[in-house]
Order: structure tokens, then sequence, then C-alpha cells
């Protein structure tokens, strides 16, 4: 297998920024194993799950090889024999996450192209909000393991009523990713502001309310001033809205490929 180039410098949040060809062995289980001095007990698959749980309990940021050393109780030259750094660790963290949610049997995907999207939204909701730290991450460069690639043939497999051109098919994949992360990331940085602040929401844009009533009252806004009290409410699902009319845009075009 062909090895990436001299590994470029990276601030530990950007895919594909390691040795390429280190991490698609590993990933693959094509690499070779620790041949001397390995401690008892440790693994590959131990350290991957140990990182994902520092990542998810303390964030990204907390995350070193000496950090993740300490959690397994052995000495940071005991990981280098797995894996040669924190680069292509979490290549291997990100395809262990994504594959958390996926079904092991196609036949379990959903026939109907519609219930496959919505399925598809709320699955990839739910894994980032088990771990917040996916937001964190540049994904431009993803070294695709088994997981992306099972991800990505479930998607199709769900997809594949659409009748549309395969580039059409990716993009539905991608419009929906980029929604839910969109909200995703939103919900996250509304969380983050909070903790940071020790201000909650309401509280914040409680102390707002004098300086938004003498703008209203100004006339200067007249389509603001007239929306409704629960414009901005919290019960309203922006998720659900989105997504519904996400699917809806897209049956439109699902209707014009039978059509033609």
């Amino acid at each position: 297998m062909t090895k990436s180039g001299p590994t470029a410098a990276t601030d530990g949040t950007t895919t594909g920024s390691g040795d390429i060809g280190r991490s698609l062995e590993l990933l693959w289980g094509t690499g070779e194993r620790p041949s001397r001095g390995p401690k008892p007990g440790l693994t590959l698959d131990r350290i991957v799950a140990a990182a994902v749980e520092v990542a998810d309990t303390e964030g990204l940021a907390a995350l070193s090889m000496r950090r993740l050393s300490s959690e397994l109780g052995t000495g940071t030259m005991s990981l280098y024999r797995y894996v040669p750094g924190k680069a292509e660790l979490l290549d291997l963290m990100l395809d262990r996450v994504l594959g958390e949610p996926l079904s092991a049997d196609a036949s379990q995907v959903p026939s109907d192209w519609r219930v496959a999207v919505d399925a598809m939204a709320h699955t990839y909701r739910e894994n980032l909000r088990a771990h917040p730290w996916l937001l964190k991450i540049n994904q431009a460069r993803t070294v695709l393991g088994p997981s992306a690639l099972r991800g990505l043939e479930l998607a199709l497999t769900g997809l594949r009523g659409m009748g549309l051109r395969d580039p059409e098919l990716i993009g539905v994949i991608i419009t929906v990713n980029s929604f839910v992360e969109g909200l995703a990331r939103t919900e996250n940085h509304a969380t983050e502001a909070a903790q940071q602040t020790g201000l909650s929401d309401a509280a914040f844009w409680e102390g707002q309310r004098p300086y938004l009533e003498r703008a209203m009252l100004s006339g200067e806004y007249p389509y603001m001033a007239a929306l409704s009290e629960d414009a901005f409410g919290a019960d309203f699902d922006h998720f659900a809205f989105g997504l519904g009319r996400l699917i809806d845009g897209f049956e439109v075009l699902v209707e014009q490929r039978a059509r033609g």
C-alpha cells in the first residue's frame, strides 16, 4: 500500500492530516500488530474506545496521547506501537462513531425513500448529539474506512427508489447531512454559550427585552413588530419543519424524473 507523504502540521481536528496509508492499514485491519513490548490487554480497539470516551466527556481539545495513556494506565510509548499519533487516531475515532448506528443488514433499510431520508437525518442528529466533538472536525478529506463506506452504501440503498441520477443521489445525502449539521451546530453553540457564561438563554434574552421593545415601538421594524409572540418560541420544531420541506422538495424532483 502506498504511503502518504510527510505528515503536515495539524491542530488535531482535521481528518486525513496524518499518515493516510497507515490510517488505512489500521482501519481495514491490514497493518502489522505490535511485535514487541505491548501491554497485556492493550488493543487498538481499546485505545480507540478510550479516545472516544475522553472526547465525549471532556472534548476533543482534552485528547492527547499523554492523556490517553493515563486513561489506559500505560506508558505513552506503548500507544505509539499501535497508532502513529493523534492525527491517525482521529481517523479511527471518526470511523468508529460513524459506524455505531449503522445496520448490519441492508434489508432493514426502509424501501420508501421518504422514510429513509427521515431516518438518515434523525440517526445522524442523534449521533452528533452523542458525540458533539464531531462538529469540531474538518471532514473535508475523510479517510474512508469500513464504517464510512458502509454508511454510504446503506444511504444509497435507502434512496434507490428515487430514480435520480447518481450525482443527484449524492447531492441528496450532502443536502440532508448539511441541514442536520447546521441545526446541530447551532444547538451546540447555545449549550456552550450557556456553559461558558453561566447565563441561561432565557436570562440572556430577557436582558435585551427593554431595548428590543423600544426598537419595536419605533416604527422602524414594522414586519418584526407584527410577528406573533410565539414566532421565536422554543416549542416550534425547526428540525421537523426543515426536514419536511427538504423531503417535499426532493419529491418534486422525483416526480419530474418519473414523468420524464
